[in-house]
């Protein structure tokens, strides 16, 4: 009973805890995504780039502010997200009529600026941060030993996805958000201001995605290629869900980190592929995505 495909069920197991932390960035990440394109219909191809912000401003923070983690946890997503704003006033509020292409291609070049500016100055080895002291050593689960901060990944991340659906699907403010999406016209005729609407939940999905960059920083070298490396396979992970779908968003992000963990036991040749190949068979079979809707 402790075998399962004459794998050890710990081994499984512990394969499937790994792939739900990846999960939760996963599913922060595509949140985001789903955010602005569900609500702004721009397709955000610097998110990978404002993830790596993230991290950035937490070093940077730490390293020349003496700023600490859980500041940097409030504090950088906040100074990311108002930069966020800045470019969506500055420039994507000017293409929102236009073919979502061009705001592809818009926000595609500035995260190759963005990182290419970062690179030029800190080239592409990482930076190591530290782990703050409340959440070092490990927590035993009973068939492993799992680090504390990486359970804190997992509960921060969960916790922030429900509250952010519970806040767009069951809140007044989500119902103008949504009826800012479908009628803006309507809407600012009622005395809402949609564009500083507009201009708000585009800083709240940047903030996101640098949240998830903060949370990244302990786990993993602070580059500027480490949001690179991520943007592709979460695009996928919102394609699986629906675009635009918040609740597909994060089922599919923390469901496919848990497969991608799950094949890294069974088949690790195809760990890297796993997430590719069920976004091609979801798309031939229903291509609004799991939670996405025809139109």
């Amino acid at each position: 009973m402790m075998d399962l495909f004459n794998i050890p069920l710990p081994a499984i197991l512990s394969q499937l805890v790994v792939g739900l932390i990846n999960g939760s960035f996963y599913a922060l990440l595509s949140l985001g995504l789903a955010i602005i394109f569900g609500l702004l219909n721009i397709i955000n191809f610097a998110h990978g780039a404002q993830y790596m912000l993230g991290a950035f401003a937490a070093w940077f923070g730490l390293q020349y502010l003496g700023i600490n983690y859980w500041v940097a946890l409030l504090v950088a997503p906040l100074a990311v997200g108002a930069f966020g704003m800045l470019l969506e006033r500055t420039m994507l509020s000017r293409l929102y009529r236009e073919d979502h292409l061009y705001g592809l291609l818009l926000t595609f070049g500035l995260a190759l600026i963005i990182e290419g500016l970062f690179v030029q100055g800190f080239g592409v080895s990482g930076n190591p941060y530290a782990t703050p002291e409340a959440l070092r050593g490990p927590v035993n689960l009973g068939f492993m030993m799992l680090p504390k901060y990486r359970l804190w990944v997992i509960v921060v991340s969960v916790v922030v996805c429900i509250a952010c659906w519970l806040v767009i699907e069951r809140t007044k403010l989500g119902a103008y958000l949504r009826a800012g999406t479908e009628n803006p016209r309507l809407l600012q005729a009622f005395g809402v201001n949609v564009p500083l609407m507009i201009t708000l939940t585009y800083g709240f999905g940047v903030a996101l995605a640098a949240l998830a960059g903060v949370l990244a920083a302990p786990i993993f070298q602070v580059s500027p290629k480490m949001g690179s490396d991520l943007i592709i396979v979460v695009f996928a992970v919102v394609v699986i869900g629906g675009m635009g779908s918040i609740l597909g968003s994060i089922v599919t992000g923390l469901g496919l980190g848990v497969i991608e963990g799950a094949t890294k036991v069974v088949w690790p040749e195809a760990s890297n592929t796993v997430i590719f190949v069920i976004m091609a068979i979801v798309l031939l079979v229903r291509p609004a995505g799991l939670f996405g809707k025809e139109k």
